[in-house]
């Protein structure tokens, strides 16, 4: 059921005139007690036509809806701002339609990799179709907060955690990438609802108590052998620059065992976690 406008009537007139009305009916009975009684009959079916009539009046806020309705049957929805008025047999639903969040709950999930982690997110969103928001589901606050609840475990079932591999897109790593998949999820299942979702993102994520630590020492294993990987791949290099740089200027001529304990020696020094002590050879190599 799509959103229909309809007109309505500016309310601040209509209710002076139904004021006045019930003001001169009041007057007529008073006449008609003393002239005749049909005056008086008259009299109190225009009062209680202006009372009924007062309950066609209701205000609409900037930035809400008045979803209409006639025994059941949707009419249409008004947007005028301030005080407005309509047949009184409609039945009014007041709808906000301004930008809304929330932050959902912190789920308990098993990621891609079967690790569990826990994960929360963020979610704006808006309603913009006011009919179907009221016909097309039971509740829509509460709809949208069991499914953005769905949408997020959903997601995170998606990921690994951390990144294994390159290219691949992890819930730690891809923080871009992650919020516009679950944008997208949401989008999809709350369409039904009227439901418009301006932004989503993860506001926490972190791996379960039970294997925290577990966790930790291996991003610390893997952060110290991706370390050692940059460290060693620098020092071959400077070593193989030193040795090109020896044999280019013929700073001195080196055989093959030379070299390789040159090698060995810049290594430990370049390779090492701790600053090295030097020993002087007054000798030769041999």
């Amino acid at each position: 059921m799509k959103e229909n406008p309809i007109r309505s009537l500016p309310g601040i007139p209509m209710l002076l005139g139904l004021l006045l009305a019930a003001v001169a009916s009041v007057f007529l009975f008073i006449v008609g007690l003393a002239v005749a009684w049909p005056l008086c009959v008259l009299a109190v079916l225009m009062g209680a036509a202006a009372l009924l009539s007062l309950c066609g009046v209701y205000m609409v806020e900037p930035n809400q809806a008045a979803v209409l309705s006639l025994f059941g049957k949707y009419v249409g929805t008004v947007k005028d701002n301030g005080l407005r008025w309509n047949n009184p047999f409609f039945t009014k639903k007041k709808v906000s339609q301004r930008v809304r969040n929330f932050e959902s709950g912190k789920l308990k999930v098993n990621e891609l990799d079967g690790s569990p982690i826990e994960i929360a997110a963020v979610i704006v969103w808006q309603v913009v179709d006011s009919a179907e928001a009221v016909y097309n589901v039971d509740d829509y606050e509460s709809f949208v907060h069991i499914q953005s609840e769905s949408a997020l475990r959903a997601m995170a079932t998606s990921y690994p955690y951390d990144q294994h591999e390159e290219g691949q897109l992890a819930l730690r790593s891809h923080a871009a990438e992650i919020s516009l998949h679950l944008k997208n999820e949401l989008v999809e299942r709350l369409a039904d609802a009227g439901v418009q979702v301006l932004d989503a993102r993860i506001s926490h994520l972190a791996y379960a108590p039970e294997i925290a630590q577990a966790m930790l020492q291996r991003q610390q294993a893997n952060a110290i052998i991706s370390a050692r990987t940059r460290i060693v791949a620098g020092a071959v290099g400077m070593v193989e620059m030193a040795l090109a740089e020896l044999q280019k200027n013929g700073v001195v001529q080196l055989d093959e065992e030379r070299k390789a304990n040159m090698v060995s020696n810049l290594l430990v020094v370049l390779c090492g976690d701790r600053a090295t002590q030097p020993i002087v050879n007054a000798g030769t190599l041999y």
